[in-house]
């Protein structure tokens, strides 16, 4: 494993904010899911490759895999990625981030959780999350879709089969998030009307990716999970339920639209995204 460092030569201003893509061994529903193969590469392979991208057109970030398991480790020192070793018993993305952070030699000002099952994230959106979050008060910065008519009914059919996939927000005109919820929110009265009114839903959906504030994202961490962070299963209800601001930005649809990795149905449908539209890894 290639140890955490900083890597600045004298003289050279050192990176001032940090990647970090959380890749934990231990999935209930897919034990090494960061070693699964989609189409021929890992799903660490095309996370890290999405994270070194958005580091060069971001300028001034680092990149760094934060595991639990040496294999993973062993596997990013293979895929030219530095690794860092965290603590089992860390259970969210947010976690490891923050641990990875910590035990940085120059401290970031900003840090990116890119959860290490979200490979079709392109690294321009994570590249213009980094630009927002540099700008920006808010404790955390993360991106939503808003979803057109046919791509709220996927979704719908996609939840009867696996309901805990796939998160949405509902957030203010300025884009200040108001919730997250693995239900599919707002509920939606006259439907037929919005639908002739409008080729927009109003659901966004929320892609799994954060750039936090250094000082937010310890505070977070030193809090215990909260009540509704807990029953739907979502770290980012925590900051909310704490009374910190998440700023939203809504961006374009990914080509390859979909949440996650987190069952074996959703790596049949990365697979078929892939055979449809092209694989993002080879560009």
């Amino acid at each position: 494993m290639t140890p955490v460092q900083s890597g600045v030569q004298p003289g050279v201003q050192p990176p001032t904010d940090l990647i970090v893509v959380p890749a934990r061994y231990g999935s209930t529903r897919l034990p090494g899911k960061p070693l699964l193969r989609i189409a021929g590469r890992t799903l660490l392979e095309r996370v890290v490759q999405v994270a070194h991208t958005a580091a060069t057109i971001a300028g001034g970030c680092d990149v760094v895999v934060a595991t639990d398991d040496d294999r993973i480790a062993e596997h990013a020192d293979l895929l030219g990625c530095d690794a860092v070793m965290t603590a089992r018993d860390i259970r969210s993305g947010s976690g490891r981030a923050c641990a990875a952070a910590g035990g940085r030699d120059v401290r970031p000002h900003i840090i990116v959780n890119l959860q290490g099952d979200a490979p079709f994230i392109p690294a321009e959106m994570v590249a213009a999350l980094i630009a927002a979050a540099r700008a920006s008060p808010a404790a955390c910065v993360t991106p939503v879709v808003q979803l057109d008519w046919p791509a709220l009914d996927a979704m719908r059919a996609h939840k009867a089969r696996s309901p805990f996939s796939g998160t949405t927000c509902a957030r203010d005109a300025d884009g200040k998030a108001f919730w997250f919820s693995k239900t599919i929110i707002p509920a939606i009265r006259d439907e037929d009307r919005l639908r002739a009114e409008s080729p927009l839903s109003p659901v966004f959906r929320h892609l799994g990716l954060y750039a936090y504030r250094i000082d937010a994202l310890e505070r977070f961490e030193a809090m215990p999970p909260t009540r509704y962070e807990r029953l739907e299963g979502l770290e980012q209800l925590r900051f909310l339920e704490m009374g910190l601001d998440i700023q939203t930005i809504a961006v374009a649809p990914p080509t390859h639209a979909m949440s996650g990795i987190d069952t074996p149905e959703d790596v049949a449908l990365a697979e078929d995204l892939i055979r449809r539209f092209g694989d993002p890894y080879a560009s």
